[in-house]
């Protein structure tokens, strides 16, 4: 227990740390923090919780055959006349935006990039192990001063912050996730609020004096309610710290096939903070999976054919951008994934499919798009600057109005494509190595040449989930059953373990690994997130 808490049990007050000893965490948790930390819990856990029990209720809606669907109760907000409040001038170019894990060395070569914001993530890219959670803040604490820097201890090599860093952002993990080392009276607390409440607190000073501000992005809502919830904590604190309403400035990512039918109700309901909507496009599919898994005419292909120009999801694209654009709020594209090859010609392959992907976006009227490599940075870049020119910062005069409406049943369709073995097997590789390294604290891990993250290996194992539950053939004719998954289980381990070496295989946790993929992929029930029972097994 920390020091601080044992302060705070002194006092008997209702929150209470139980995590290790950190260094630095003093200067993390200080009386101010823990104060502000305490008083979000008191005011809206209970909601948080009513809105995590809402998503069950919805969800069991779909299951029995109701599909979603564009509310009829806010076509007023839909057909209304509004605009969000503004967009302040350094989030207003974000052509291209990096992001990465709360890790020292990420963040310094990210803010480094050649790129506009750096959305630095406590959710999906990192594992949030008590220590990575305390030390992220410290690290990004340290970015805002300006005093940040990073020594390998293997070649001396320092790193530093140069001039004009890029735009720090900050991501706070999902309302379904916990932080089970602080409790608010014996519950643990929602860990997006305690990463909000620690970044908020610790650096709007210093942001605002030097032309910045506290900018965050939300994950994974699925509703305007949700969003309305963010509203009133972004409210709370500005009321609490006497600034100026919408000072806080935020970004949410639309990666959840409910919210897709709600844009326009979230940007109103956060009206006064939003300044753009992102197309979270892995977490998209994922969701798209999980919200229609007990429908078995939306099955969707092997993982890699489910490509931004299908129906579906240019459908989802194209629509968000009218959205935004109508409100004047940015649209943001979404994750370009891989990561460069040493090799020349594989290289060359690999930005070539980054250059196609990036055009699309561009084309289609995104302000800016996502890379999770420095080395994919300029290709990106050269696109967007094609596209918006020096004399511009976005593309929000694209309006899209010539566009036919986007009908519900355009984001509900389909995805043609195979099924099939290879495509199968790839899966349960990645899905192993991932779940492997995020109990061990590595929440994002280069694995095939893609940077993998949560998102892209919750696809790989509902993917097969989804097919074991519906009885689906590969292309080869085999069923895919839950026998078969598990022989197939057995035998790429065995091929990972040939990959990795005996050494690393033996020293790490492959095995745990499969155990829990083979736990979550053949249960009856779905489980809504490999990170909640990944998150009992993570290493401290």
């Amino acid at each position: 227990m920390t020091d601080t808490s044992m302060t705070i049990s002194q006092h008997q007050s209702p929150l209470t740390i139980t995590g290790n000893d950190i260094a630095g965490a003093d200067t993390v948790f200080t009386e101010g923090a823990l104060a502000f930390v305490q008083a979000l819990c008191q005011e809206f856990m209970p909601e948080r919780d009513r809105l995590l029990d809402a998503r069950k209720q919805r969800q069991l809606s779909i299951d029995k055959g109701q599909l979603p669907d564009f509310l009829p109760q806010t076509r007023a907000i839909r057909d209304g006349e509004w605009q969000i409040r503004g967009i302040p001038h350094d989030l207003r170019d974000r052509r291209v935006e990096i992001t990465g894990p709360v890790e020292r060395k990420m963040i310094i070569n990210a803010l480094n990039a050649n790129v506009k914001v750096f959305m630095a993530d406590f959710e999906d890219s990192l594992a949030p192990s008590w220590d990575k959670v305390v030390q992220g803040q410290i690290n990004l604490r340290d970015a805002v001063n300006g005093t940040i820097t990073y020594t390998n201890e293997q070649t001396g090599k320092l790193y530093q912050l140069n001039d004009n860093p890029a735009v720090l952002i900050c991501r706070v993990r999902g309302l379904h996730l916990p932080e089970k080392h602080l409790q608010f009276n014996g519950k643990m607390i929602p860990g997006g609020l305690l990463d909000f409440a620690l970044y908020f607190y610790h650096n709007y000073r210093q942001l605002l004096a030097k032309g910045s501000g506290p900018y965050f992005y939300i994950p994974k809502l699925q509703g305007h309610e949700e969003a309305r919830w963010w509203a009133k904590v972004f409210g709370f604190a500005e009321e609490r710290f006497c600034l100026a309403p919408g000072t806080i400035k935020c970004t949410c990512l639309i990666e959840t096939l409910p919210a897709v039918f709600e844009m326009e109700e979230i940007l109103y309901e956060l009206r006064s903070n939003i300044v753009a909507l992102n197309c979270g496009r892995w977490d998209y599919i994922f969701s798209y999976i999980k919200t229609l898994k007990k429908h078995a005419d939306r099955i969707l292909p092997d993982r890699q054919q489910v490509t931004m120009d299908k129906p579906f999801l240019s459908a989802y694209s194209r629509l968000l951008i009218k959205t935004c654009h109508k409100r004047g709020a940015l649209a943001m594209g979404g994750m370009a994934a891989f990561i460069p090859a040493k090799d020349e010609q594989a290289n060359a392959a690999v930005l070539a499919k980054v250059r196609m992907d990036k055009e699309l976006e561009a084309r289609n009227g995104h302000d800016g798009t996502w890379v999770a490599h420095p080395g994919l940075a300029d290709t990106a870049m050269a696109i967007f600057n094609d596209y918006i020119g020096e004399n511009h910062s976005n593309q929000l005069h694209i309006t899209r109005d010539v566009d036919a409406p986007i009908l519900a049943s355009e984001l509900l369709a389909p995805c043609e494509g195979e099924r099939t073995e290879e495509g199968m097997r790839l899966n349960l590789r990645i899905a192993l190595q991932y779940i492997e390294a995020w109990i061990g604290g590595n929440g994002c891990v280069p694995i095939y040449g893609l940077m993998e993250d949560a998102a892209t290996a919750e696809i790989s194992r509902t993917s097969i989930w989804q097919w074991i539950q519906h009885g689906q053939s590969l292309s080869n004719g085999k069923l895919v059953t839950k026998a078969l998954f598990k022989s197939m289980l057995v035998e790429e381990l065995a091929k990972v373990k040939e990959e990795v070496g005996q050494e690393t295989f033996t020293r790490g946790q492959y095995t745990k690994a499969a155990v829990l993929l083979e736990e979550i992929t053949t249960s009856d029930d779905l489980v809504d997130f490999l990170t909640e029972p990944g998150y009992q097994l993570l290493t401290e």
